[in-house]
């Protein structure tokens, strides 16, 4: 029955007519507004989060002792644990998204760098005029770039302090698996080293090989790639964040 539903499913997102199948590896928080945008230009997505978020324990945080305040993820904004808020504070965010978590939790002050880490750096060093308030940068426990200290480099005064982190996803359902096969991605997109490892863990613990070197691949970095150099995609790329819905003209 299950074979069966899939197979017609399959031949359902032919007839509509679908540009390209991409698979987000991300957890949803950080890519609800991307997987809109791919669906609205037509393409079909099979969301598949490779890493789950877990809080971890932290102090109460007085935001009156900071002149601003940093995320690189909505996942940071979902675990902070304030003594007093102080809604007017600069708030700098990586991509839309994760301002708009933000602004929904009562920021008013907000400015984003839609893309990379480095432009948010650059951001902050252009517009951040007060460097005797030190500057509040929450964070995974694990991170690809030291922002804090490029920023520290420049003059400003930051504390870091990790507020979550990241544990690797074990199962896929079995739905999805039977679906990768009957409808082989067009592409992978992965964000971080850690994704990267499990989503190979996962590769290898579902058979998903055969289906994976018919797929072109997506990373956000050299680094995050050569985890995955391992196996034999159709293609390789390195994209920067915000740019996945202009780069897939290069999926062929």
């Amino acid at each position: 029955m299950e074979k069966s539903y899939l197979k017609k499913l399959a031949l359902i997102l032919k007839s509509i007519g679908f540009k390209l199948h991409i698979v987000i590896t991300r957890p949803v928080e950080d890519s609800i507004f991307l997987i809109e945008r791919l669906k609205k230009m037509g393409h079909m997505v099979t969301h598949l989060p490779v890493i789950k978020i877990e809080g971890l324990k932290t102090k109460k945080i007085n935001l009156e002792d900071y002149g601003g305040i940093i995320f690189t993820s909505s996942n940071a904004i979902k675990f902070l644990n304030v003594e007093k808020f102080e809604a007017k504070i600069k708030c700098y965010c990586v991509g839309k998204a994760t301002e708009l978590t933000a602004k929904r939790v009562g920021f008013i002050n907000t400015h984003t760098s839609e893309g990379t880490v480095n432009s948010l750096v650059e951001l902050i060093i252009q517009s951040f005029e007060n460097k005797s308030k030190k500057l509040l940068y929450l964070s995974s426990e694990f991170i690809s770039k030291d922002l804090d200290v490029d920023l520290i480099n420049a003059g400003f005064m930051v504390d870091r302090i990790s507020n979550y982190t990241t544990l690797p996803v074990q199962e896929i359902h079995k739905n999805t698996v039977d679906f990768l096969h009957k409808k082989v991605p067009d592409v992978f997109f992965v964000y971080s080293s850690k994704s990267a490892k499990n989503l190979f863990n996962l590769i290898n613990k579902y058979s998903l090989l055969n289906v994976v070197t018919q797929s072109n691949l997506m990373c956000i970095s050299e680094k995050v790639l050569l985890v995955l150099k391992q196996i034999k995609w159709k293609n390789v790329f390195v994209f920067t964040p915000g740019e996945e819905e202009f780069l897939i003209d290069k999926i062929k």
